[in-house]
C-alpha cells in the first residue's frame, strides 16, 4: 500500500496532522489541502497519483460538497467525506453526489485508517474478468460497466452494489444484508441508503433496469430477462 497518495483536505491543521500521522504509519504518501480552493489545485496538480481523498464538508473558501461536484466531473477517486454534522439528510445528499464513504466527526483515527484500507482493497482488486449479464458488461479489472456497448459513469459504491447485485443473481437480498456486504461494517442509518442508489443504478442502466427486482418486505434482486 506504500504507492498510494491520499489527499488530506480539512481546514483544522489539527486534525489533518492527526490523520497525516496514523496513515504515514501505514505507509501511505499524504498530500494536504487547507480549504476548497486549494483542494482543487492540489487534485489537479497530482490527479494520476491521488488513490483517495479525505474530505471535510465546512470548509472557507469552497465547501466540501462542491469540492466534491467538481471533482466527480472527471474523476471516480474514492472520496470518504469527513463532517461533524452526523444527521442522516447529510449522510443521504452526499451519497447521492457521488460520496463512497461517509464518516462523521469525532471518529477514531485507526477507524478511518481501517475504512480507507477496505476502500483501496476494493478498488485495487485485480480479478482479470469481464462478464455479461444480459447486455450489462462489467470488466472487474477495470472497473467498469458498459450497457449495450455503451460505458456508463458509476460511483465507487453504485458500481460496488451493483457488482454484489450481480453476483448473486436469482438470489433475493435483504436491505441488512446488502448493507452489511456493499458498506463492509455495520451500517445503522436508513435504508433509504440503498433506495437510493439502486433508484441511481436503475436509471443509468435504462431499459436494463428492470433487471434489478424490488422484492416487497425483503429487498432486491437481480435477475436477467
Amino acid at each position: 500500500m506504500n504507492d498510494v497518495t491520499v489527499l488530506m483536505v480539512d481546514d483544522e491543521a489539527r486534525m489533518r496532522k492527526l490523520v497525516k500521522d496514523f496513515l504515514m504509519q501505514k505507509g501511505y504518501s499524504v498530500l494536504e489541502a487547507a480549504d476548497g480552493e486549494e483542494a482543487l489545485q492540489v487534485f489537479e496538480e497530482n490527479q494520476n497519483k491521488i488513490g483517495l481523498i479525505l474530505l471535510d464538508v465546512m470548509m472557507p473558501k469552497l465547501d466540501g460538497w462542491s469540492v466534491l461536484r467538481q471533482i466527480r466531473q472527471t474523476s471516480k477517486v474514492p472520496i470518504i467525506m469527513l463532517t461533524a454534522r452526523g444527521e442522516e439528510q447529510d449522510e443521504l445528499f452526499g451519497f447521492e453526489l457521488g460520496v463512497d464513504e461517509y464518516i462523521s466527526k469525532p471518529f477514531s483515527p485507526k477507524i478511518l485508517v481501517a475504512r480507507v484500507e477496505a476502500i483501496l482493497n476494493r478498488t485495487q482488486t485485480k480479478k482479470n474478468e469481464v462478464q455479461d449479464y444480459g447486455g450489462i458488461v462489467i470488466d472487474s479489472d477495470g472497473r467498469t460497466v458498459k450497457v449495450d456497448g455503451k460505458e456508463i459513469e458509476l460511483s465507487l459504491r453504485e458500481y460496488e452494489l451493483l457488482k454484489y447485485l450481480v453476483d448473486n443473481q436469482g438470489i433475493a437480498l435483504s436491505r441488512d444484508k446488502i448493507l452489511n456486504n456493499v458498506w463492509n461494517y455495520d451500517y445503522y442509518g436508513d435504508s433509504r441508503t440503498i433506495d437510493s442508489h439502486i433508484k441511481k443504478i436503475r436509471h443509468k442502466l435504462g431499459k436494463k433496469g428492470k433487471y434489478i427486482e424490488t422484492m416487497r418486505g425483503v429487498g432486491y434482486k437481480f435477475e436477467v430477462k
